[in-house]
């Protein structure tokens, strides 16, 4: 196609030939890097084929069910191929798990008895787990069944406080719970190499402690996953990376048959567990989400790299800078300033598919401290592997990009960001 057609589409859409010319130049270097994550994303894909070959998925697996859902071979067959994916004993898919944070619930609480201990070797969870666990106190929380808590907090570099861990591990500790991915914290995401080692670490120090970890934007990224690593339990978002896009909803666990048997006692009860649990239609966007999500991740992935590159070439600190190896789709960008974060914010907004005539404002949202902002004119509502962009508005005024079902749509979204912060005076080009 002809170059001066596609930067006119690009100028009907809002873009200034200033911005269209800055980000072609980062763009055209980054072709190299590109290959890379297509070779990653090839592998994913043919490992998922394999697994839904290997358990002969039909189309009498997409029926529905409804009720209790017993007999649901569609369900039962989706869980399989998680398993086999992940490289795990077994798995729980369900539409019932709402998010990630509830899947992380259902797995904690299931595993957890009173007087038992968590531990983070990585610091401080993702916001709106503290509440599930009691470090601020909310009804419910697991503090209330008298579970209790302890963190170690990363180095400065980054790296794992060995002494520390081992002394923070006592007779009660049953359970590490380790995020795999920033939240809003400024820490690097951990690869999956990293969180075996740490896995290796504490089991060597007492065996018996489940590890869990968080693997929410972490999906795919990598050629293995943290059940490969040495992970009890490995739990995620269904309207994050393995959904593809085309999820609706659903949070998965997968990991040790006995843990995850454990999990779904708490999902559903005592004594039914994983045998009811009606798909209610859903399980064709579950699998066809899960067949698409390599891709998906990919084009995810590019964008990350390509935001990094832009905005680290302007002068902002970025995490993970624009050269760095990947381990999650989230990219971090510290813009300085709450009118800053805005305009981002603003830009992803109105490069989206739906609501772009939207303007995103901060707002105190539930399971945080401060306001934050969301951007995510999404097909499936709050689904962070479509293009969306959040931040709290705090110091440093850090705004946490990621997303993107395809890579030109990914490339928009940064673009138009970009285009909001030069309409406002914040940056010059």
């Amino acid at each position: 196609m002809d170059k001066s057609n596609l930067n006119k589409i690009y100028e009907e859409l809002g873009l200034s030939d200033k911005v269209i010319a800055y980000c072609s130049e980062i763009e055209d270097k980054l072709s190299q890097r590109f290959i890379s994550i297509d070779k990653v994303a090839e592998f994913n894909q043919l490992k998922i084929l394999k697994a839904m070959q290997d358990n002969r998925l039909s189309d009498v697996h997409f029926a529905a069910t409804t009720g209790y859902g017993y007999n649901d071979m569609g369900r039962d067959t989706l869980e399989r191929v998680y398993a086999d994916v992940f490289r795990a004993e077994d798995a729980l898919v369900r539409p019932q798990l709402i998010s990630g944070t509830h899947a992380l619930t259902v797995a904690l609480a299931g595993n957890l008895r009173p007087h038992d201990e968590i531990i983070s070797p990585v610091g401080k969870p993702y916001d709106t787990l503290e509440g599930v666990i009691g470090i601020k106190p909310r009804k419910g929380s697991l503090a209330e069944y008298g579970i209790s808590y302890r963190q170690v907090e990363l180095l400065p570099d980054g790296s794992f406080d060995w002494d520390g861990i081992r002394a923070a591990i006592n007779d009660n500790t049953r359970l590490a719970t380790i995020q795999r991915s920033k939240g809003y914290a400024s820490r690097p995401t951990l690869s999956v190499e990293k969180i075996g080692e740490l896995i290796r670490f504490i089991k060597s120090i007492k065996p018996d402690v489940i590890c869990m970890v968080d693997n929410c934007y972490g999906e795919f990224v990598d050629a293995i996953e943290p059940t490969e690593v040495g992970a009890d339990l490995c739990v995620g978002s269904l309207i994050k990376n393995p959904g593809g896009g085309l999820a609706p909803i659903g949070g998965y666990i997968v990991g040790k048959a006995e843990y995850v048997e454990n999990a779904a006692y708490r999902l559903t009860a005592p004594g039914l567990g994983k045998e009811v649990g009606a798909s209610l239609g859903v399980l064709p966007s579950l699998y066809q989400g899960l067949f698409l999500s390599p891709q998906v991740v990919a084009a995810a992935l590019k964008g990350a790299i390509y935001a990094a590159n832009i905005y680290e070439s302007l002068g902002f600190d970025v995490l993970p800078n624009g050269a760095e190896e990947r381990h999650d789709i989230i990219q971090a960008v510290t813009l300085n300033s709450a009118e800053a974060v805005i305009a981002f914010c603003k830009g992803i907004q109105a490069a989206a598919p739906v609501d772009s005539h939207v303007t995103p404002e901060p707002w105190d949202m539930p399971g945080y401290d401060c306001d934050v902002i969301m951007a995510a004119g999404a097909f499936v509502q709050g689904s962070s592997i479509e293009l969306s962009a959040d931040a709290p508005i705090r110091p440093p005024f850090t705004v946490f990009f990621q997303g993107g079902l395809t890579w030109h749509h990914a490339k928009f979204g940064i673009m138009m960001s970009l285009q909001k912060l030069f309409e406002n005076g914040i940056i010059k080009l």
